[in-house]
């Protein structure tokens, strides 16, 4: 049965996969070999595997349900190595997540790792972490406890340690031709007038001088990552070839980093370029050939309506999922500002998109936040871009007086004022800051700001994802600046290691760990066991008379919910227009009376009839 139900995937796929990549490379050759190459993929894809591909083809709309909620972590902070991530698999099963987000774990070179993402082989785990055969043992594991992987697949670039670029390096005209080499600076003199500096402060420019090489390497990135050359059917291939075969260690969905990056040409920005798409095709077709259970997730970061291509079309679709960066990166504008009109704004934007575009939806993750926010609509109230990101930055990293927040920032430019910023969840929601100044109503008060944001996100429709350790409300690691491998990048601020002593806290009464644990737990649980809260659901902000009170409806045939949520330090009366005299609020399971509702500072309602 396996080579027929093989060969009914490749026939319904063949046409169009054959016309899109003759269309980039005009190699029936190499068209022939990828074929014949994934059929070996699919016979060497396990029987458990399997059915879960066919159990996933009868039901495709599985991750769009309400009771998914993702988690993102480190392996080495979070239990060490792989072995011991299976041994914690109870406690992320108390946290109530069944979609486990591993962040990179593949091979790369110490110092030059760009936190993982700089990959020098593709079948093989970081040592320290353990082996292939310890990810296929956790994987099983985890599928057993109905849980599911993530990892992320690095298209744009390898290493230079890869052996492709050691041996582009030693002038191996094969290899050289995986990457964009040049002798001269002419060409890439060239791509630079169109192609925008990723890290103009600490990698400036988007080639290196390789003096050993007598050449320059394009490096978008960081110097020791060499951007791929697509162009090249050879590099196409050998990445799927990567793909299928991470995939076949139970892999149930490929986080696909940096997608607008992968094809480059010269008079461009070599971004979100039409053959990024043909490819992005091409790889989804290639998962419904060979493993139709996995998911494509793009990390795409860019404002919702230019994430949106990313999904394809209902015929020819894409990405299965995208992250939701602008709306996370407004969030915390709305923290900083107590103003939420520019927070609904985005809001209506990724409503009015189609249902089944799938977001993931989080506040904070392992990188940094970019202020990437409508500028233009802010310039209507007399915001100015770089004086409005440098209120954001100053309040953010606690430089004004009245400011709970403590984040760092990340790649500042003094001569633009343009920085990102650092920091986890608790820290930004002033829990530090209390904590350290023993000031019991200040710490109330962030903990009610941190369940508010979770209350919130929980909200929105997609998979809510949290970070690893924001659920017991972990802090900033300052003891980044004493390694001398992470001390220039401020990012570790928000990837220190889990605190386990602060975990066992969430069992003590009044701890802030028990009511942030039993906080976003309760209302996960909600949610899963609401119907309200399908994807099916219809979405849509209101007006509550106050410009820090945020109202969100969801509403299907026989139930409706009337979210409310306030991102001021000050008890707020909202008026809402419906007639109904009374709703329950499901996060405390009490009755709320009237049209005119009083929400408490930071308060989240979720009020449901």
């Amino acid at each position: 049965m396996g080579k027929e139900q093989f060969k009914q995937r490749l026939e319904r796929h063949h046409d169009e996969l054959r016309w899109l990549y003759m269309e980039l490379y005009q190699n029936d050759d190499m068209f022939g070999e990828l074929c014949s190459q994934l059929y070996e993929y699919d016979k060497q894809r396990g029987k458990d595997l399997k059915q879960r591909d066919l159990a996933r083809e009868k039901e495709p709309d599985w991750y769009k349900k309400n009771d998914i909620l993702g988690m993102m972590l480190y392996i080495d902070n979070f239990a060490e190595n792989l072995e011991g991530v299976e041994q914690k698999l109870d406690y992320l099963e108390q946290c109530q997540v069944n979609y486990i987000h591993l962040m990179p774990f593949l091979d790369t070179p110490k110092g030059r790792s760009d936190g993982g993402y700089a990959v020098a082989d593709f079948h093989k785990v970081q040592p320290q972490l353990g082996t292939m055969e310890d990810l296929k043992s956790l994987t099983g594991a985890c599928h057993k406890k109905g849980m599911n992987v993530c990892m992320d697949f690095v298209m744009n670039h390898t290493s230079e340690d890869h052996e492709w670029a050691q041996k582009a390096r030693q002038g191996d005209g094969e290899y050289m031709s995986r990457y964009f080499f040049y002798k001269d600076y002419s060409i890439p003199a060239q791509y630079e007038k169109t192609v925008p500096q990723v890290f103009p402060t600490t990698a400036p420019g988007n080639f290196t001088w390789l003096p050993d090489a007598g050449h320059f390497v394009m490096t978008t990135f960081y110097p020791y990552q060499w951007d791929l050359n697509y162009q090249n059917p050879r590099v196409f291939n050998e990445m799927v070839y990567n793909f299928l075969y991470l995939a076949n260690q139970g892999i149930d969905v490929m986080r696909i980093d940096a997608v607008p990056y992968i094809w480059k040409e010269l008079n461009t920005p070599c971004r979100n370029l039409k053959q990024v798409h043909t490819i992005v095709r091409m790889m989804r077709m290639i998962c419904e050939i060979v493993c139709p259970g996995v998911l494509l997730l793009g990390e795409v970061v860019m404002e919702p309506e230019k994430v949106a291509p990313y999904f394809g079309t209902v015929e020819k679709p894409e990405c299965h999922m995208l992250y939701n960066v602008t709306t996370m990166a407004t969030t915390w504008h709305s923290v900083a500002t107590r103003d939420i009109r520019l927070l609904k704004l985005q809001m209506d934007i990724v409503n009015r998109l189609p249902k089944e575009y799938v977001f993931l939806n989080y506040l904070r993750c392992h990188d940094d936040i970019g202020w990437g926010l409508d500028y233009v609509w802010l310039m209507q109230y007399g915001i100015g871009e770089v004086s409005h990101k440098k209120y954001l930055n100053d309040f953010l990293t606690g430089q004004y007086t009245d400011s709970f927040a403590r984040g760092e920032l990340y790649n500042s430019d003094p001569t633009s004022g343009d920085a990102r910023l650092c920091g986890t969840t608790a820290s930004l929601c002033g829990i530090e800051k209390a904590a350290f100044e023993r000031n019991d109503a200040a710490l109330a008060q962030a903990v009610k700001l941190d369940l508010m944001l979770h209350a919130y996100m929980l909200t929105q429709s997609g998979i809510p994802m949290i970070y690893s350790g924001d659920e017991i409300g972990q802090e900033n690691d300052y003891t980044y600046h004493k390694d001398p491998d992470r001390c220039a990048d401020s990012r570790y601020l928000h990837r220190g290691r889990f605190r386990w002593d602060l975990a066992e806290k969430r069992m003590e009464k009044g701890s802030v760990q028990e009511r942030l644990f039993n906080g976003i737990a309760n209302l996960e649980r909600i949610r899963k066991t609401t119907a309200v809260f399908n994807t099916d659901a219809d979405v849509w902000t209101i007006e509550t008379g106050d410009n820090s009170v945020l109202g969100i409806i969801r509403a299907n045939a026989s139930q409706k919910l009337v979210a409310l949520f306030n991102f001021s330090e000050y008890d707020k009366y909202v008026h809402l227009e419906e007639n109904e005299e009374s709703y329950t609020d499901l996060i405390t399971g009490t009755a709320v009376q009237g049209k005119d509702i009083q929400i408490p500072a930071y308060g989240a309602f979720w009020l449901y009839r």
